[in-house]
């Protein structure tokens, strides 16, 4: 009988290495981001649009009754929707819930080329943003443009619960056909 039990206790270990998986490569993966192609602004680059937008981001949810945080991954989008013009996103600035600076993501303005679009990651246990936390956007191009879209996705997951959502970005400031050099 006990000779039995040894069976079944490996038929089970067996079956049971048998059910794990190896992630498959991908030989043509594409990165997720492309190389960020970083540019001069001198004082001769003329601003011909531009704006600063605002997008609120969360590190956390409550749920439960507010009795437990739900970590979220932020992941900031910026996307070129022009068709054949770049733009030149001068900032990325990210801030927590009492309005201070947290991170500047961009040491120099980087080009967007037409409908390129680059993304900021926080990942889902960097909590110093809060709540409440948000991005500064500021872009401009020397042509009249299609606006970008600039969006947060939030998502976290846990055990067999996730959660996921978006917040667009808002306008808080336009630069319009302003001829002045962004470097005053």
């Amino acid at each position: 009988m006990k000779l039995y039990r040894y069976i079944y206790l490996a038929i089970a270990v067996i079956f049971l290495v048998s059910c794990q998986s190896t992630p498959k490569s991908q030989p043509n993966a594409i990165p997720a981001t492309p190389l960020q192609k970083t540019v001069t602004l001198d004082k001769n680059f003329k601003i011909a649009s531009g704006e600063t937008l605002y997008v609120p981001v969360y590190s956390h949810i409550y749920h439960h009754n507010r009795q437990e945080i739900f970590e979220l991954a932020v992941t900031l989008s910026v996307r070129n929707t022009d068709l054949t013009n770049p733009i030149i996103v001068t900032s990325v600035r990210y801030y927590n819930s009492e309005g201070k600076l947290v991170k500047q993501y961009l040491e120099r303005p980087i080009q967007l080329d037409a409908l390129a679009s680059t993304d900021f990651f926080i990942n889902r246990n960097d909590t110093t943003g809060g709540l409440g936390a948000n991005f500064i956007v500021e872009w401009v191009a020397q042509t009249e443009i299609s606006e970008p879209i600039v969006e947060a996705v939030m998502i976290g997951t846990d055990f067999q619960q996730g959660i996921s959502f978006i917040s667009p970005g808002r306008v808080i400031k336009s630069q319009n056909n302003d001829k002045r050099s962004p470097l005053k």
